[in-house]
Order: structure tokens, then C-alpha cells, then sequence
């Protein structure tokens, strides 16, 4: 479970080699650690068990003024951008809002009916849509012909969210989103997490991103312990802005991106 802390995911053999038992040792241990309730057994190894997100239109009334804040420090880092990839959520919700606000001239490809709804209100935005198979509780598409419709584009930016963030990096709740979230990174030139401190420590079975293949995280407090010295060893750019009026020295980064 220490170890848990610190990973999303164990392998039977790894762990074996590590604590030098026996694989049989640690499948009995795994096992006994799945009847109480602490861990989800996967094929060869083990998650933490994940507590349930809840769904979209729940989570929108949730953090809003921190996820506002989120989103006005994030949309001045896609300056000069001409294309953007934003996944779904209730914080590239507001990341949305604020774009349609605020900038021009920007192509966004979007798997989320809420993002496109309201960057469609800006005029100077052209706004293109996956296909997929409809999530009614998340408002986005997902499946394999988002992944493959995805394939064939590039862009300047990735802006997604996320469920959890750990030391070895982003995951979610959702499998089908993860897939579309690693999916817009890998085509993109830079990659935006946005994510509220809520997130932070919180490991869920649907790894997307490792801290290497993120450029910045934009969230409202700093990270602490594990986490952020992981984020800081990736040189991960943070930006850090508070619901209230940001007191000095509450940016930091890691040097990746500025």
C-alpha cells in the first residue's frame, strides 16, 4: 500500500523482485488485500482502488471559482497558437469559455459537446468535432473512430484534464477519456494539464500521460512532497493561480516551458 502511494499501477513480478518473495507470496497478498476492499487485482498486478468521480453535470457545480481561476492562467499560455486540442471536463470547460473569450483566429478540435458549444460562440473560432460513440454522463465522444479521426491531425497544444495526478503522472476515471486525452497529446507539440488540487495524490486505473509527456500543469495550489518533486524532476512548468487575488510568488516552474 506505501508503495501504492507513490505508483497508480504494480506488476506481480516487479513487486516480487523488489520485496525478494516469491510471485505466489505476492498473488496471496494482493488477493487478501482485494477482499478488504483496498486495491482492484488487474492482469499481473494490482491499482489502488479508485473512489468514484462523479459525473459531468455534478462536477460543473463543483471548485468553480478555482477552475476560473485555473482557466485565466491557462488561455494566456496558447497565445499565438492556430491550433488547440482540448478534451473533456468540467475545468477545459471553463478553459473553453475563457478561449472563446479571448482569442481569434484558432482552429480547436474538440471530442466534448459542451467545449464546442461554447467555442462555436465566438465567430473567429473554427471549431471541429471527433466522431465517436456518445458518453451521455461525460457530454464526449469516444472509441476507436476518435482515436483514428485524431490520428490525422496535429496541433500547437493539448489541453486536457484529469481524475488523478500521482508521481508517475496523469490518469482518469474513465478509460474511454484517457485514451482520447493520450491520444491529443501524443499529436500535439505541447501539452496543458489542467487540474485543480483535488487531484493531487489521487491514482485512477486509466493512465494517460507520464510527467516527461506533459509541458505544463496549470492548477491552483503548488504541489507538495512526492508529486512535486516528481513534476520538478520532468522540469514541468507550474502555474499556480489562486480563486482570490494571487498573492506573489505563487508561480513556479520547472523550466520546460515558460
Amino acid at each position: 500500500m506505501e508503495i501504492l502511494g507513490t505508483r497508480s499501477a504494480l506488476r506481480v513480478a516487479d513487486l516480487a523482485a523488489e520485496l525478494d518473495v516469491s510471485t505466489e507470496t505476492v498473488r496471496r497478498d494482493l488477493d487478501d488485500l482485494t477482499r478488504q476492499g483496498l486495491i482492484d487485482r488487474t492482469y499481473g498486478g494490482a491499482v489502488r482502488r479508485p473512489s468514484l468521480e462523479p459525473g459531468l453535470s455534478e462536477r460543473q457545480t463543483q471548485l468553480v471559482p478555482q477552475r476560473q481561476a485555473i482557466a485565466r492562467a491557462a488561455v494566456p499560455l496558447l497565445a499565438g497558437a492556430r491550433h488547440v486540442m482540448i478534451g473533456s471536463g468540467s475545468t477545459t470547460m471553463h478553459v473553453s469559455r475563457r478561449l472563446a473569450f479571448e482569442m481569434r483566429d484558432v482552429t480547436v478540435l474538440t471530442h466534448s459537446f459542451g467545449a464546442a458549444t461554447v467555442l462555436a460562440g465566438n465567430p473567429a473560432i473554427t471549431v471541429m468535432m471527433t466522431p465517436g460513440v456518445y458518453h451521455l454522463g461525460e457530454g464526449a465522444l469516444h472509441g476507436g473512430q476518435t482515436l483514428r479521426f485524431l490520428e490525422d491531425f496535429r496541433a500547437d497544444w493539448a489541453v486536457v484534464g484529469a481524475s488523478g495526478l500521482m508521481p508517475d503522472g496523469a490518469s482518469d476515471a474513465m478509460i474511454e477519456a484517457a485514451e482520447v486525452y493520450g491520444a491529443m497529446a501524443r499529436r500535439s507539440a505541447r501539452v496543458m494539464v489542467v487540474a485543480d488540487s483535488s487531484k493531487f495524490d489521487r491514482a485512477f486505473p486509466a493512465s494517460y500521460a507520464s510527467w516527461e509527456g506533459i509541458d505544463v500543469l496549470v492548477t491552483d495550489t503548488p504541489p507538495r512532497g512526492p508529486l512535486a518533486r516528481a513534476i520538478a524532476a520532468a522540469k514541468v512548468s507550474v502555474r499556480v493561480e489562486c480563486s482570490a487575488a494571487p498573492p506573489p510568488g505563487t508561480e513556479t516552474s520547472g523550466g520546460r516551458a515558460s
